[in-house]
């Protein structure tokens, strides 16, 4: 077998690792996250592990990278379509994030909602991940702001998402629906606002 075809063979199924251990993390918390269970679901065996991560620490922070990068890229596609119907940015956003669908989607939401707490409690490279994928959030509503807006505003406006999205999981039924309902008017009374002209 050629050396292209290996690591390409390679590449493949460190990829299909971290999509289960992505989808696994966000739908089974930190704690959750078993290392046999991931190369199960990624259909390789438990032996092979060692050759794409040091340890389970390594595939925490991996996937936890990993799971915040195909939930913003999920994320920016929503927003464009609902950019393209006419929605603001900031709008888009807002609504996006406080969906039912989002809330709904464990495995494939925002992993920092997903894992809140738990993410501050790992190692430090975990730690790492965590805050640049808090980062990103906040830079993320930033760029959707008006210009002029107050300096800190795309992390007040993260820290409500993550925290409508936290609560609204553990609710069923009409509080669910309120909890993010109610956020998602008052964000968007508060700060989608239109430009003052001129």
């Amino acid at each position: 077998m050629s050396t292209d075809l290996k690591q390409t063979r390679r590449e493949q199924s460190h990829e299909r690792i971290l999509d289960a251990a992505a989808r696994a993390i966000c739908r089974d918390g930190y704690a959750g996250l078993g290392v046999a269970n991931v190369m199960k679901e990624a259909g390789l065996t438990h032996g092979g592990f060692y050759a794409h991560f040091g340890s389970r620490d390594a595939l925490l922070a991996a996937a936890v990278e990993h799971a915040g990068e195909q939930s913003a890229a999920r994320m920016r596609e929503r927003l464009q379509a609902r950019i393209a119907e006419g929605a603001s940015a900031l709008r888009a956003l807002i609504e996006e994030y406080l969906s039912a669908r989002h809330v709904e989607a464990l495995d494939q939401g925002c992993p920092v909602a997903a894992l809140g707490a738990d993410l501050a409690r790992g190692e430090p490279a975990l730690r790492q991940v965590a805050e640049r994928r808090v980062l990103h959030l906040a830079g993320a509503v930033e760029r959707t702001l008006p210009p002029g807006s107050a300096a800190g505003t795309g992390m007040v406006i993260a820290s409500t998402l993550v925290g409508a999205v936290q609560i609204a999981r553990v609710l069923q039924g009409e509080p669910r629906t309120a909890v993010l309902r109610s956020c998602r008017d008052a964000l968007l009374a508060q700060y989608d606002r239109p430009a003052k002209a001129g």
